[in-house]
Order: structure tokens, then sequence, then C-alpha cells
């Protein structure tokens, strides 16, 4: 099976406006004609939040969702109840920020189904768990 990146939001955000933040290794990763990425609704709807609260540089939530739509190589990995049963494991409870654990879950839940799973985030506590491999 194919390599899966979880995006986490601020990875989906920094990529989508352009934005030096983003981390070179993830930019790379986000960039390549072949990466296969998911991007957990948690982390969609925490971006459209983030666009209604005008905190990013997207314009708007119909910007957001075009440019979500059109990449092919994105997933929209909907919060299940498999998903939710995961983030309540002791590898699940080991990220205490709610939004965060669900987008761990995610990846977790893909490992099991036999992917290989990196997540793309600087976030420092899903960093430092080593849950998951991180690329940034």
């Amino acid at each position: 099976m194919a390599d899966k990146y979880i995006l986490d939001t601020h990875a989906l955000v920094w990529y989508l406006e352009g934005n030096s933040r983003l981390g070179r290794q993830a930019k790379a990763t986000m960039s390549a004609v072949a990466s296969e990425m998911v991007l957990p609704l948690i982390a969609l709807a925490e971006a459209a939040f983030l666009i209604e609260k005008g905190r990013i540089g997207i314009p708007s939530i119909s910007n957001l969702l075009a440019d979500v739509r059109n990449d092919e190589r994105i997933e929209i990995q909907p919060l299940t109840m498999v998903i939710f049963e995961q983030s309540l494991t002791s590898e699940g409870l080991r990220i205490p920020e709610l939004h965060d654990r669900f987008i761990v879950s995610t990846g977790l839940h893909l490992q099991d189904l036999g992917h290989t799973v990196s997540i793309l985030t600087r976030d420092e506590i899903i960093t430092d768990s080593g849950i998951l491999p991180v690329i940034w």
C-alpha cells in the first residue's frame, strides 16, 4: 500500500497560502505529484473556522473548499466511530488537544488498515509523542 500523509490544519493552510512557515520537507511532500494526502475532516473544519475568524490569508471558505476539492491527491477522511474510539486508546489520549487527537487517531486508523502513515505537522506535542512519524 502507498504511503499516506495526514495533513494537520496549519500544514494545509500554509501550503494553500504559500506561507514560508511551511517546513521544507512538508512543502516538498505536499508538492509531489504522487503524494497521497489525507485531510481529516476536523482539520478542514478548523481551517474553515480560522477563515471565519479572519486569522489566515485564505480569502473565503469557498476558496478553501475549491482548493481542496480541486486537488485530486487530497482525500477527506470523516470522523468515524472507529477514529473516535481510536482517540480513546492509550496512544490517542497522549494528545491532550481534541482536534490534534482526532488528527493523530486518523493516522492510527489508517495504519491499522495497513498503510504507512506520516503526519505533516510542526506541532511539538504530536512530534514529541512519537506516536507516528512526522514530516516537517
